[in-house]
């Protein structure tokens, strides 16, 4: 006869993103889950294994419920996407109830927990999905005549992957919106053509 759960596994995992997300890995102990959750170790163990497993399964969740590049895989107006996307992620990272949490691909990207060949195969595939979200954009910039003509989007998109991932962790640390958006400003305009 199978064991029958008595909690939910789907809503336990989205309370643990939230406590990972916010807390970081390094510092979110067992008994911290146990408490947020409301759950004893054996059903937590039983259910998802330890925490190095809760974790994975915790970032897989958020990739799956947080992740936004599908808008700017679907947007073809060039620059004018780029810059809504990184308008939407300050946004998101300086206002509202998850402001100042960062994004937890960010995060670990920063943190110990890449050491796991599983996770950071999780965080090469995101930065893989966001790199070429972003190079998509500027190959439309190109087409439209928005691009400089001496920028390389490959280049170009590199350099916009890695500028996300400095907001998402600049903001974690409390960064002012306002200098965010003056500072990916700088970098739209260092791409786009002249008039």
């Amino acid at each position: 006869m199978a064991d029958i759960k008595h909690f939910d596994p789907d809503a336990t995992l989205d309370t643990v993103v939230r406590l990972f997300w916010r807390q970081g890995v390094a510092t979110t102990g067992i008994q911290d889950i146990v408490t947020a959750t409301g759950l004893n170790r054996s059903s937590l163990y039983a259910t998802y294994g330890g925490k190095q497993e809760l974790y994975r399964a915790a970032l897989e969740r958020y990739v799956q419920d947080r992740s936004r590049l599908g808008l700017l895989e679907e947007d073809d107006r060039g620059l004018p996407a780029v810059t809504d996307f990184f308008t939407r992620l300050i946004e998101t990272r300086c206002t509202g109830e998850f402001a100042g949490w960062g994004c937890m691909i960010s995060n670990a990207h920063a943190g110990t927990e890449n050491g796991d060949p599983a996770v950071r195969a999780v965080l090469d595939r995101q930065h893989q999905r966001l790199r070429t979200a972003l190079h998509a954009a500027l190959l439309s910039a190109r087409r439209q005549r928005q691009l400089a003509e001496d920028v390389d989007p490959d280049s170009a998109a590199d350099v916009l992957a890695l500028l996300a991932h400095g907001v998402n962790l600049r903001s974690r640390a409390g960064a002012d919106a306002r200098q965010l958006h003056r500072t990916v400003t700088a970098a739209i305009t260092a791409v786009a053509r002249r008039p």
